[in-house]
């Protein structure tokens, strides 16, 4: 029986595919998000932690269905999953029929504050403010904190 060759992107290196690994990492990222361990979640999809682990390290494929139930469970799109993917995953894909455009092909920095545990718990925080008027206040004033700028010399 002849062994079957895998592209570079396939899973004959015994590592997992980077996109796996980062459709993994995006997981636990929402998951910590909203506050849920790998137990909890795992008991919604009718898994077990384990089995959430290997998601979350790329170990495991997550497979449509199973990517499907996520975006229910973690109530986001099938798209927060793919954001940002790296540069150099986004290379090894195949080019799109009819090719895309620039600054759809354009891949975000890694310093993406997006992905930097202060602000997730900075988001956490924000939500734990039971108090709709007290949090759209936090809201305003942050935005106006941010537009602020720099004086010289800090």
């Amino acid at each position: 029986m002849a062994r079957r060759e895998t592209g570079r992107r396939g899973r004959g290196s015994g590592q997992p595919n980077p996109v796996d690994v980062h459709v993994g990492a995006r997981l636990r990222e929402r998951r910590t998000l909203l506050g849920l361990s790998q137990e909890k979640l795992g008991e919604a999809l009718g898994l077990t932690f384990q089995q959430v682990q290997k998601y979350e390290r790329g170990t495991n494929r997550v497979s449509a269905s199973r990517l499907y139930d996520l975006c229910h469970v973690l109530d986001t799109d099938m798209n927060y999953f793919f954001e940002d993917l790296p540069e150099d995953v986004t290379s090894q894909a195949p080019d799109p029929a009819g090719g895309l455009s620039e600054s759809a092909q354009k891949a975000n920095g890694k310093g993406d504050p997006l992905n930097k545990r202060e602000t997730l718990e900075l988001v956490r925080a924000y939500y734990r403010i039971h108090d709709p008027e007290l949090r759209r206040r936090l809201f305003e004033m942050t935005k106006a904190l941010g537009s602020l700028k720099a004086k010289p010399g800090e």
